[in-house]
């Protein structure tokens, strides 16, 4: 058994209730979906043939792998001739319906969401295929009503939405305090209110929450409001590291064009090196491609402590999805999902090796 698991496993008794039908990834704070664009630099040959490949992305600083390297060219460099048409979303559910409707073939997204579409399709519609990010997740609160974690009994704590990633880890949180909750109204020992991510900062300085559970940038938007760090997720994971963001493909595009995410991932390594190469210049990068997605870029005082709470990681830490999805069942929000074959890192493990790099694991969830 991972060490994660075993780390996140102690004190839950499973519990099986119908799959939400709605799970979300962390929406970052003022996104906003924009229409399709396809990158102007494509030349040479096309890769395996393709004229295009649609890839999806959240317009949030926890998917800036995509965003930098769609800003900077460098996946489509790896393309060549074959253009990569981009689309942005805000929600998890819409981002799988492309992925199942043929809309986008390859997608950057949240464990939750991913856990879902694969259990809902009965492992028919995706596979993750590689890392993103890891961490970006704090609990941030109101210093003048809340001073230790202890203070929290009894406050109002905002999660993103009923069943998202963070919203489980809360709740999952809430429970190893030995504090009762019930997961579907949020009431109990701690009130846990779900409020939108753009909707957060206006409900910290109303009063009407008292702190939030949520990922970057909304975190340092609220301490930049007058809230305080009081823990940062990435602190109760062993390597402080836990999946924040995936990249998935549908499986019929990968059977049909191993060529083309090969590419794509070769794109998505050279990016998150170039990242944390030129962290700052990375920054600008992600920024800049904000602005144009949403018409507004992050100010210094989000985007810079933001940044550093992220890590941008190839590997998908496929122990870390597998215990959130146990996560999801302790508190009663998931049927025990079969994640078997949810996995398929023999092209990103290639792309390693030409890499001179080790190869990463699928904690024993991979294909077969």
């Amino acid at each position: 058994m991972p060490a994660t698991r075993t780390f996140l496993r102690r004190g839950f008794a499973a519990a099986a209730v119908p799959l939400l039908a709605v799970v979300l990834t962390a929406c970052g704070y003022g996104s906003q979906a924009k229409d399709d664009s396809v990158a102007p630099a494509a030349k040479g040959e096309k890769t395996g043939g393709l004229d295009t490949v649609k890839i999806g992305y959240f317009p949030n600083l926890t998917h800036a792998t995509a965003l930098v390297g769609d800003q900077q060219g460098i996946i489509q460099k790896e393309l060549g001739g074959t253009k990569v048409s981009a689309s942005t979303f805000n929600a998890g559910p819409s981002e799988i319906e492309a992925l199942n409707a043929g809309s986008i073939d390859i997608g950057f997204i949240g464990p939750s969401p991913a856990i879902n579409g694969y259990v809902k399709s009965k492992g028919e519609s995706l596979r993750i295929i590689g890392g993103s990010a890891s961490g970006g997740v704090k609990l941030v609160v109101n210093p003048e009503k809340i001073k230790s974690l202890g203070d929290l009994k009894g406050k109002r704590i905002a999660t993103p939405q009923l069943g998202n990633t963070q919203d489980v880890a809360f709740l999952n949180w809430i429970a190893e305090q030995g504090w009762k909750v019930d997961a579907q109204t949020g009431k109990g020992d701690v009130s846990v209110v779900r409020t939108e991510n753009k909707v957060t900062p206006n409900a910290y300085l109303s009063g009407s929450v008292d702190g939030a559970w949520v990922p970057e940038p909304t975190a340092s938007k609220l301490v930049s409001d007058g809230a305080k760090v009081l823990l940062d997720e990435s602190d109760l994971w062993p390597d402080k590291k836990f999946v924040i963001t995936n990249i998935i493909v549908s499986q019929t595009f990968l059977a049909e064009h191993p060529e083309v995410v090969e590419a794509v991932l070769r794109g998505t390594v050279k990016t998150n090196a170039w990242i944390n190469a030129n962290p700052d210049e990375a920054k600008e990068a992600a920024n800049a491609k904000l602005q144009e997605l949403t018409g507004k870029p992050l100010p210094p005082e989000v985007i810079d402590p933001a940044w550093k709470s992220i890590r941008f990681t190839d590997d998908p830490l496929a122990a870390t999805l597998d215990a959130q999805a146990d996560h999801a069942v302790r508190t009663g929000l998931l049927q025990q999902p079969d994640l078997a074959g949810i996995y398929d890192l023999r092209p990103l493990n290639k792309v390693l090796a030409a890499e001179g790099r080790g190869k990463v694991s699928d904690a024993g969830l991979g294909v077969k």
